[in-house]
């Protein structure tokens, strides 16, 4: 389905140039001389990478349907990783590419959200917060109180966070997803 610049809302998706894209913002300019235009900033869906774009007013794009599904994370081998719909017990298989990011927060058992836009998966996504074991980490000191101080933690997927200096080995944290900011203890 076709749709006008004058549909355009945040979050909806396009395809621009064939690379199905995300609208983070727009704006409708109307000169006074010449003709209305848009401009928009565009999240290529595959890459991330933002665009600033314009367009004439009244161009239209195709509309891609996007589709989350949730599913769980089983396993990890040599080069893939494996996922089962909880409803139907269908599992599917991804590379390391396809799962990005979002692996470094989930650990086995965990739900994930897979996007689709169409058929295509195009991301996977870790739940917003989730709470990992501190493996390794330095000590703290005792009187080692400078506010705002913090240290390197590497966390149970392996993931490094910055943490207060008073977490130890064999703590649990809630950990932020979305930017790997320590949140509290659990």
């Amino acid at each position: 389905m076709a749709i006008s610049t004058a549909d355009f809302r945040n979050g909806k998706a396009l395809l621009i140039d064939g690379k199905p894209s995300l609208i983070i913002e727009f704006q409708h300019v109307k000169p006074g001389k010449g003709g209305a235009f848009v401009r928009t900033k565009i999240r290529d869906i595959r890459t991330g990478r933002v665009n600033d774009l314009t367009f004439r007013s009244g161009e239209r794009f195709e509309e891609v349907h996007l589709q989350s599904q949730e599913m769980q994370y089983l396993y990890h081998d040599d080069q893939s990783y494996h996922f089962m719909n909880k409803d139907n017990f269908e599992q599917i298989t991804l590379d390391a590419a396809q799962v990005g990011e979002a692996i470094k927060w989930l650990k086995e058992n965990d739900t994930a959200t897979l996007q689709y836009a169409g058929s295509e998966l195009i991301a996977v996504e870790a739940p917003m917060f989730v709470e990992l074991e501190v493996v390794t980490t330095e000590p703290g000191f005792k009187g080692d109180t400078v506010q705002g101080s913090n240290k390197p933690a590497t966390l149970e997927t392996g993931a490094v966070v910055q943490v207060p200096t008073f977490v130890e080995i064999g703590d649990t944290l809630r950990i932020d997803t979305r930017d790997g900011r320590y949140i509290t203890r659990a």
